[in-house]
């Protein structure tokens, strides 16, 4: 005997298979922050060098936010009716950020994270023409704030390294 689901359809104003595929385009932009997230936290108890309070407190500053964005997007994900991945596994077949090996010097570090705030600027970007054409204004607003946050900071992080 087959079971009926008890659940309601998701009736939002997006189709389903659009829904689907903001979904998983979501699921890269959070693995893609996961990522980030924890380089950044392991570069905050890892940096050392003369710059190490400098560098320490912004680490700590960037990681702060970003944990605070996983929340957002992973909620992003359920209300479009999709479950959010939420282990290492998942997150390392859907990143696009390359994980780093031991533990570099201080302005290695700086450069990682230069790129890594930009690979999830990428990921976020490529979302906006699905998200667009699905009329899905919450999914680009969000969108909107990642890719201001993660630009910014990708500016202040080269910032440091010029001479």
């Amino acid at each position: 005997m087959a079971t009926k689901s008890l659940a309601q359809k998701i009736d939002i104003g997006i189709n389903e298979k659009d829904r689907k595929a903001i979904a998983k385009g979501l699921a890269g932009l959070l693995a893609d922050s996961y990522s980030l997230y924890l380089m950044t936290h392991n570069f905050h108890w890892n940096v050392t060098g003369p710059m190490f309070n400098t560098l320490h407190t912004m680490f700590m500053a960037q990681y702060t936010e970003q944990w605070a964005a996983l929340d957002l997007i992973a909620e992003r994900i359920r209300a479009l009716g999709e479950p959010a991945p939420g282990t290492y596994k998942e997150f390392s077949k859907l990143t696009s950020i390359q994980e780093v090996s031991g533990t570099p010097k201080a302005m290695d570090m700086v450069r990682h994270l230069v790129k890594a705030q930009e690979a999830t600027a990428k990921t976020a970007r490529k979302l906006f023409p699905l998200v667009e054409k699905a009329n899905d204004q919450p999914t680009a607003d969000l969108l909107t704030q990642r890719l201001d946050i993660h630009e910014k900071t990708a500016w202040m992080l080269r910032s440091i390294l010029e001479e």
